[in-house]
């Protein structure tokens, strides 16, 4: 079997892969010798080509939990799996995007975005076909020359999520993708990041202080507390995708949100 068909078989959709379990996940930085607790038992069970959203009080560590998740670090205590195995270092197989999109300044966008298949033995003809086909993906035909000084912001962090798709991932990992963004640009790109997550149907966890977009993307919405970050409530979204920002049913679920994290 060639390096295109096996790239093929390994990452097909209809496989279902992507299936992550965290188990008493804990974790403590250390500040002046002392143990700071950040995370106490996370127990979370996510289904392959889910959409769970993290939302929490500034402290809570949503975005440590994504980095133990995307293996940039491995000290912490229990277990976190995915497909039945455990996670230790970074892998092609768990994408992360961040609020800033770290894009090259000095690489044109099909250039940065090509740069995530620099390791893979895929012919150069092959990489260019998945990088055009990202770029279509996520609506940036045209720009495929320009730097990303001369792209918007939300048009930059398209490209990111594109970058981090293209190996395919069983697991999208979004922090504050869409912080830094203004409001009519971000209600636009989570339309956007909705489109794309339904075409691709790869399992994603983003962590959000917007409690809109986290209902509007996610099929589960999860509730940290503080010091230390620990899950303190669930939420099912049960409403089939692509959602209504109207619906009477969305604005029950954001009045219940809001008790949980404001209180009465």
């Amino acid at each position: 079997m060639n390096a295109i068909a096996q790239h093929a078989v390994l990452h097909s959709p209809s496989l279902q892969t992507g299936a992550l379990e965290i188990r008493d996940l804990s974790k403590a930085y250390r500040i002046e010798g002392q143990p700071l607790p950040v995370l106490q038992q996370i127990n979370l069970s996510v289904r392959p080509g889910e959409f769970v959203s993290i939302v929490g009080a500034s402290g809570c560590g949503k975005s440590t939990l994504l980095r133990l998740i995307v293996g940039l670090e491995a000290d912490y205590e229990g277990d976190i799996l995915l497909d039945g195995k455990r996670v230790v270092a970074t892998s092609l197989e768990r994408g992360i995007v961040f609020q800033d999109h770290r894009l090259f300044p000095w690489m044109t966008l099909s250039k940065n975005i090509g740069l995530a298949l620099k390791n893979h033995p895929l012919s150069q003809a092959e990489k260019d076909r998945l990088v055009a086909e990202h770029i279509a993906l996520v609506n940036l035909e045209g720009f495929e020359n320009a730097y990303p000084h001369q792209l918007s912001g939300g048009m930059a962090q398209r490209a990111a999520i594109a970058r981090a798709l293209i190996n395919k991932p069983k697991v999208l990992l979004l922090d504050e993708p869409l912080g830094a963004l203004d409001a009519l640009t971000r209600v636009r790109l989570q339309h956007e990041l909705q489109r794309i997550w339904v075409q691709q149907r790869c399992t994603v966890i983003m962590v959000t202080h917007d409690i809109e977009e986290a209902l509007y993307l996610g099929d589960r919405v999860i509730v940290m507390d503080a010091h230390p970050g620990r899950i303190k409530h669930e939420i099912v979204v049960d409403l089939p995708h692509p959602r209504d920002r109207a619906s009477t049913v969305l604005q029950g679920y954001k009045e219940q949100l809001l008790e949980e994290l404001v209180g009465h």
